[in-house]
């Protein structure tokens, strides 16, 4: 493993708990310790489909929250949407079942050590390791706003929590069902100017990764993004979730989502390049 992924560990974890909520599942899982090495951007990887499965590869799921009890010792928070034949699997699991799991995996959003004035940007169920990270902001110190959007309102996830969450909230909806009618940037210039926004903080689609550092661009203001790309081994061997990232050079090379990411400076990522022949990089 990479020395990115030097606290992770295979474990077999137990469904405490699987709620359905709007569009999503929010999973409960008991990892134990090392829940302790855990941090806001992290991953798990989950093996599905059950011993007999043909599903070979893990699936990667973002960390919501993490938190340790006495009646359940350390537990992770995810928030999955079953899409497709493994989350459906993971989605179809109830109170007491056991998975095997990998975490804390992939490299975790930067927290300023100083106050500052966050903005968190979250995509449908994208804003899952929002929530956590608001969580830690605040206990810094830090001014924190939120911004959610999805298609229509059942893919927001827990708008409620969202805003006893954050400093403010708010919701875009394509169709206009919750919120504002829009999407997460289009008032994303005046927020930023209104709320002196000096770092932002996303998770979502990669074509909204791409328009936020755009803008963040334009106001001189950092963006940390969560990048979606398809994670099959989850810890650097397998190379099917590489993205074109440029250096302080202008050089361009393909970096690892899962082990130079998730969490990636957008300014650096070649969005135009995504997905597109490699041959000269």
């Amino acid at each position: 493993m990479s020395t990115i992924n030097k606290a992770a560990a295979q474990v077999t974890a137990t469904v405490i708990s699987n709620k359905r909520v709007g569009a999503y599942h929010q999973i409960i899982l008991s990892v134990g310790e090392v829940v302790r090495h855990c941090r806001p951007g992290n991953f798990i990887a989950i093996q599905v489909g059950g011993e007999s499965s043909r599903m070979v590869l893990r699936r990667a799921f973002a960390i919501s929250r993490t938190s340790e009890s006495a009646q359940f010792g350390g537990t992770v928070e995810l928030i999955v949407a079953p899409h497709g034949t493994g989350s459906k699997w993971l989605c179809a699991q109830g109170e007491g079942s056991e998975v095997d799991v990998v975490t804390p995996l992939g490299k975790p959003f930067g927290v300023p050590t100083e106050p500052a004035n966050a903005l968190l940007i979250g995509g449908g169920y994208g804003s899952a390791p929002l929530f956590g990270l608001a969580d830690l902001l605040k206990s810094r110190g830090c001014r924190v706003d939120m911004v959610l959007g999805a298609s229509n309102g059942s893919k927001i996830y827990a708008p409620m929590e969202g805003k006893r969450s954050v400093n403010s909230l708010k919701i875009f909806t394509e169709d206009g069902s919750m919120g504002e009618s829009g999407r997460v940037t289009s008032q994303l210039s005046s927020i930023i100017e209104e709320r002196g926004v000096e770092i932002i903080y996303s998770c979502g689609p990669m074509a909204m990764l791409k328009a936020i550092t755009e803008i963040a661009d334009q106001h001189g203001v950092i963006h940390q993004a969560s990048v979606e790309e398809s994670m099959a081994c989850g810890i650097g061997i397998c190379m099917t979730c590489v993205l074109p990232v440029k250096d302080d050079q202008g050089v361009i090379s393909m970096k690892r989502s899962c082990i130079d990411g998730p969490v990636m400076d957008g300014s650096s990522v070649c969005w135009d390049l995504v997905g597109k022949s490699t041959e000269g990089f």
